[in-house]
Formats: C-alpha cells, sequence, structure tokens
C-alpha cells in the first residue's frame, strides 16, 4: 500500500517545486521588501491559481506590508476558514492582526497559537512584539528571550528586543526611576555598539534628570557617528541652556547651523534652524529672531507647526501673548495632540490670567502624555499657587533713638477657586523707649479676600481694627484697605489703592493717635531690552490735619536672570504741609538719590531641598530741607531654605539710615535695624476646589 502512494507523492513534490521556481520571482520581491511589486506579482498568480494557498499567503503579506492592512486580514480570515488547522495560516493570521494594529486581539490568538506549539519561533515573537505594542514591555523581553533560545541570534528578534527596551526604558523615565531607565539603555549596546536610537534615548534621559555632564559627553558620542554631527551640535546647545549657560548655546546652534549643507537632509536643516533660532530667543536677542522667523515664513510654501511654534515662544518671551495664543490654537488646528501646542497654549494662559484654561490645556497635554514630567510640573505649581497657606513671622527692630520693638505677625490666604480667596491678618507688636520711659502695645487684626474680575483685572480689600494701649491711653481705630491690580499693556502693571491705618512706628507715635488715609498708585513697566522702571506715589490725609506726598522711582536694568541680578537708580521725594519736628518727621521736602544693586534666586524658583537667597545694597545722597547733603547707605539680606513644596523657612535682616525710613522727629543722624524669621506652611496637600 507504502509503495502504491509513493508515485502520487513524487508527482505531488515535483508540481509544487515547480510551482514555486515559477513563484521565485515573486518571493523575492518579499523578501528584499519591494512589496508593490509582490503584489502585482501575486495578483496575476491568483488569476491562474485562485486557490493555490502559498499564492494567497503571499498575495496577503504583499498587500498587508505594503499599507493594506484591513484587506490582508480579512484574506487571513478567509485562508483560516479554508485552512482551519493549518499553523502558517495562523501566524499569518496573527501577524495580519498587527500590522491593523488589533493588538488585543492578536495578544488572545497568540497565546492559543503558543499553547499549540511553544517552540514556534514566529508566534514566540510575534507574541513578544503584541505585548510590546500593548505597552507591557517586561513581559515583552521575556518572550523575546524565549523565541531567542529558539533562533539564538536572529536579527529579527534582537531589533525587536531593542524596542522593547527603548520603550520599558521610556516608561521607568516618565516614573522618574532614571538609573533603572539607564541601565535598561546600556543593555542594548551588548548586541548594538553605539546604537544611535539608543545613544539619544540616553541623552534624553539625561536631560530630563539634569545629568549634564553625561548628556554632554552622550551627543559627542552621537557626533562621532557618521551623519550626525549636526544632530550632536543641537543636542549639545540645548544642553547649555538646561545648564544656564545660554551664550554658550547659541555659540553651538550657530556651528550647527553653518555645517548644514547641499547634502543635508530637510528634517536635520530645520531642526538646526529651529534650534539657532530658540537661542537667539534664550539670549533675548528679539529681533533677529524675528528676522529669521520671518524668513522662514517668507520662504516655505507651506506653514509647518515648528514654524509657528517658534513664532509662539518668541511672542511669550516679549510677553505679547495674544500673538502666542494665535499660534498655538494654529498648530492645535494642525494636531490636536501636539505637545508644543497643548503646554505652550498652557502656558500663555496663564501668564495671560486665564487660569482655569490653562489647567484644561495642561490637562490635555497629560491625555496624550502620560506622566508627562513639564505638563506634571505645570499642574502641581498651580496647585501650589492655590493652595491656602499659613504664614508666620517675628522680627526684633532697634534705632539709635533707643525705640525698641517685638511683633508678632500671622496671616492665611485661603483660595476657594482660581478667582477668589480669603485673607485674614493678625499682628502682634510692642514697642518701648527706656530712656522717655515709654511702653505701647498694638493688636491688630483684618479680613479680606480677593476677586479677579477680568484676566488682566483683580480687586482685594480688607477691613479690620487696630487696639493700641500705652502707660498713657488706650483707644481702638479703624483699619481698612482696597486695592485694583490692573495689566492694562503687555509688561506693564498697575496697582490703585486705599489703606488707612494708624502712625505706631514708636510707643510716642501711637500715644498720638494719627490716623492716615493714603491714597496710592504703582507702577511697573518692564521692557524686552532689559530695562525696568517702578513708580510708587503716595497721597496721605492724616488726623492731625497734615497731608503728605511721596514720590519713589527706580530705573535699574536686568543685569542676569538666574539668579536675579539688576543694578539701577533710585530717587525718593517727600513734603508734609505742615512741619511738626517735635512729634514725627515732616520736612517740607525732603530728596534722595541712591544707587542699589540687588541679587536674589526667589523662593519661588527655589527647588525643593534648596537654599534661595536675597541681598540688595545701595548708597547714596539726601537732602532735608535746604541743608547740606547727608551719606545714606541701605543693606537688606535674606537666607532661607525649601524644605518641600509646602514649607520653607528664612531669615532676614536690614539697616538703614535714610531719613525717609523713620517717623521719629530727629531723622539726622538716624540708623534703623531689624532682623526677623519668617515660616511659611500650606496646610493642606492641594486647592480646596481640586478635593
Amino acid at each position: 500500500m507504502k509503495l502504491k502512494v509513493i508515485p502520487f507523492l513524487l508527482l505531488f513534490f515535483t508540481s509544487i517545486i515547480g510551482f514555486s521556481q515559477n513563484m521565485q520571482k515573486g518571493f523575492t520581491y518579499l523578501e528584499t521588501g519591494k512589496y508593490k511589486q509582490a503584489e502585482i506579482f501575486f495578483k496575476e498568480i491568483l488569476k491562474e491559481y485562485p486557490t493555490n494557498k502559498t499564492a494567497r499567503l503571499c498575495y496577503g503579506r504583499a498587500i498587508g506590508l505594503n499599507g493594506k492592512s484591513k484587506d490582508a486580514v480579512k484574506l487571513f480570515t478567509k485562508l483560516l476558514k479554508d485552512y482551519p488547522k493549518d499553523f502558517e495560516v495562523k501566524l499569518n493570521y496573527a501577524e495580519s492582526l498587527l500590522w491593523n494594529k488589533n493588538y488585543t486581539e492578536a495578544k488572545v490568538f497568540y497565546e492559543k497559537l503558543i499553547k499549540e506549539n511553544d517552540k514556534s519561533f514566529p508566534a514566540l515573537l510575534g507574541y513578544a512584539n503584541t505585548l510590546s505594542n500593548l505597552k507591557k514591555y517586561e513581559d515583552a523581553l521575556f518572550y523575546v528571550d524565549k523565541a531567542l533560545a529558539v533562533l539564538p541570534g536572529n536579527a529579527n528578534a534582537l531589533v525587536s528586543k531593542k524596542y522593547m527596551r527603548l520603550g520599558l526604558a521610556n516608561t521607568k523615565v516618565t516614573d522618574q526611576k532614571y538609573d533603572e531607565a539607564e541601565e535598561i539603555l546600556k543593555e542594548n549596546f551588548t548586541n548594538f555598539k553605539n546604537d544611535k536610537e539608543t545613544l539619544l534615548n540616553l541623552a534624553n534621559l539625561y536631560l530630563i534628570s539634569k545629568q549634564v555632564d553625561k548628556a554632554l559627553k552622550t551627543y559627542d558620542e552621537i557626533g562621532k557617528i557618521p551623519g550626525n554631527k549636526i544632530g550632536s551640535l543641537i543636542g549639545i546647545s540645548l544642553v547649555h541652556h538646561l545648564n544656564e549657560n545660554d551664550k554658550k548655546a547659541l555659540v553651538i546652534a550657530k556651528q550647527a547651523l553653518e555645517s548644514v549643507n547641499k547634502d543635508t537632509a530637510k528634517t536635520t536643516k530645520n531642526q538646526a534652524i529651529e534650534r539657532y533660532v530658540q537661542a537667539l530667543i534664550w539670549n533675548k536677542k528679539y529681533a533677529l529672531a524675528e528676522l529669521e522667523i520671518d524668513k522662514l515664513f517668507n520662504t516655505n510654501k507651506e506653514t509647518e507647526n515648528w514654524m509657528l511654534s517658534l513664532r509662539a515662544t518668541l511672542n511669550v518671551y516679549k510677553s505679547d501673548f495674544k500673538k502666542s495664543l494665535k499660534d498655538y490654537n494654529l498648530i492645535l488646528e494642525n494636531d490636536s495632540a501636539s505637545f508644543d501646542g497643548n503646554l505652550g497654549k498652557a502656558n500663555a494662559l496663564k501668564a495671560s490670567g486665564y487660569i482655569n484654561d490653562a489647567y484644561k490645556s495642561a490637562e490635555k497635554t497629560l491625555f496624550f502624555y502620560k506622566k508627562q514630567k513639564d505638563a506634571t510640573n505645570f499642574i502641581k505649581q498651580l496647585d501650589v499657587s492655590f493652595t491656602p497657606f499659613l504664614e508666620t513671622k517675628y522680627y526684633h527692630s532697634f534705632d539709635n533713638g533707643n525705640n525698641e520693638a517685638n511683633a508678632y505677625d500671622v496671616k492665611a490666604e485661603i483660595p476657594f477657586s482660581t478667582k477668589f480667596k480669603i485673607l485674614a491678618n493678625y499682628n502682634y507688636r510692642t514697642t518701648s523707649n527706656p530712656i522717655a520711659n515709654l511702653t505701647a502695645t498694638t493688636n491688630n487684626i483684618t479680613f479680606g479676600a480677593s476677586y479677579q474680575l477680568l484676566n488682566n483685572l483683580t480687586v482685594k480689600g480688607s477691613l479690620g481694627a487696630t487696639s493700641s494701649e500705652s502707660d498713657t491711653s488706650k483707644y481702638n481705630q479703624l483699619l481698612a484697605d482696597v486695592f485694583i491690580n490692573i495689566k492694562p499693556f503687555k509688561l506693564q502693571n498697575l496697582e490703585l489703592g486705599y489703606k488707612r491705618d494708624i502712625q505706631n512706628f514708636n510707643a510716642a507715635l501711637l500715644n498720638e493717635q494719627i490716623v492716615q488715609n493714603n491714597f496710592i498708585l504703582n507702577y511697573s513697566l518692564n521692557t524686552n531690552f532689559n530695562l525696568g522702571w517702578f513708580t510708587q506715589y503716595y497721597y496721605t490725609s492724616q488726623s492731625d490735619n497734615n497731608t503728605r506726598n511721596l514720590l519713589f522711582t527706580s530705573l535699574y536694568y536686568n543685569i542676569l536672570t538666574k539668579p536675579s541680578l539688576k543694578a539701577g537708580f533710585n530717587y525718593q521725594n517727600i513734603s508734609f504741609k505742615l512741619q511738626v519736628p517735635n512729634t514725627y518727621f515732616s520736612p517740607s521736602k525732603f530728596n534722595a538719590v541712591e544707587v542699589f544693586v540687588n541679587l536674589i534666586k526667589d523662593e519661588t524658583i527655589a527647588k525643593n531641598k534648596e537654599w534661595f537667597y536675597g541681598l540688595t545694597a545701595a548708597t547714596g545722597l539726601q537732602y532735608i530741607e535746604n541743608n547740606d547733603a547727608l551719606n545714606t547707605y541701605r543693606i537688606q539680606a535674606n537666607l532661607g531654605y525649601k524644605f518641600s513644596e509646602r514649607a520653607l523657612i528664612n531669615l532676614y535682616g536690614l539697616q538703614s539710615n535714610i531719613a525717609s525710613a523713620v517717623a521719629t522727629a530727629d531723622a539726622k543722624g538716624f540708623t534703623y535695624t531689624e532682623f526677623g524669621v519668617r515660616l511659611k506652611w500650606l496646610f493642606l496637600k492641594k486647592p480646596i476646589f481640586k478635593k
């Protein structure tokens, strides 16, 4: 019986071999990635042999790999019905699900295949790739290793494993597990020495984790790979920017742009232009940046998102947020998932005073980019600014007129929304003068509220009382204030206000019960060329029928941004209608001019477990009435530590001999000193409106 079968088998295999030889050209097309030609070839074969399984399989692979994944799934579904037990058909059907991104369905089907044959290399590798696409990278690596145990050193499996490691490392970076991510990425070098994609991922890891030296070294390694010098320079420029060396960043960015030639790929050329313009913006060379951006829009037929992003970034730096929002919206019209569009818009909205919309835009960023660090930190910082807090301060002051004071101050802010918050303040102060044998105590308490009426208009007010008691008198008085803060134009702030308080510099003045009604104007102007101007004007009407005019103006230049370093000139003019020299300092005219230097690292930019500080030194001349000029000096310093986003402490001290700082009768030769400690605590973990 076996002998009768042999002639039939010989005839069958001969026909198969002959048919296979006829299809060899099509096989070659598939093997060399010429899927369009393979599709045409096997389509012709199927016209003659419509039921041939091999031709159908090859045609299905050709159309699937040529981008027609849905048609491939349909074709392999039919094949599976015709050959329900054929393992090869099952493998191709499973792979077609991958092409069509039906990953969940593919996972279930591959699991059945592995149960059927747990030594099948295609099944194990296909399952590993499926898990990888589902972002189950650790499981994917487990199964790709199983596939490599079947076919050690298989190139396709090793490439898949490389990308699985890249994916796993990326999740570790997102979770801020930087050491683990670094270790995973470096494993790729075992099979892919100096792999460009791995190096780029390592560089990105070092940038995010602020490991500047490692980032520079990695970009240097990338630059050694032929054809990657420009990309290396682009990355190095960014590293210097993040390391707050923008001048160096511009030098490197210019080198990258100058390295572009006619053979440079368009994408790389655009990236070099983009980094150069960004570096100009970082260095506040706005006019040059604008020229380059205009050139881009004039020479490119199509407006691309990276061009819009550059223009939007420039306008953000120039505080022209209306224009930047317009460009960010155009970016999002082109690509609703754009990271630059969504987070850039969030920043512009925040700066414009549209806080609720800024939250939404940042949350949309996180919808597309889960746990993204910049978007997460943006929301975190917004939350901190709207979290209820308590602030307490103790200070001691004294002067060479033998006046001393001790004070305790407690204030609280409780935001109920991004627009409305309530305010409370309590102050206890004791003053004494042992030479004059005077002592006095005051208790001040106020309650108020702040409300943002418009994105650029906020109203704040408070009402309270002061209770004063001394050796000779005891009285209560009303305290009140109301302020309107307006941002009339970009880079400008205007504050108009009224404040009712009591002259309380020392015990003698407290006994006089002098009520002050202050009408206040504060105006500040910043520029895009580092100059700034601040002006303050007080008109004060007092209960003793005296009036005061006080003008203070300051013109300064911003020398550095981080830390902030500025220097400038201050001018002050004070005049009283009545001169009561035996009671308090009340000249008919007082003028002072000083030069100052201010160095500050603000607590708002300090990171957790980091120090912040400030130092101001000023000197000049003061003129009291028509007397000769007197030298002035002023020194202020503070040093603080930020324990966390929710708690900080700082010490401060100041000393000055400028007469306007006092209210004593004899201001000539006066020196005032104050020092204290301040604590701030966010007593809730998040804003009330987020509970």
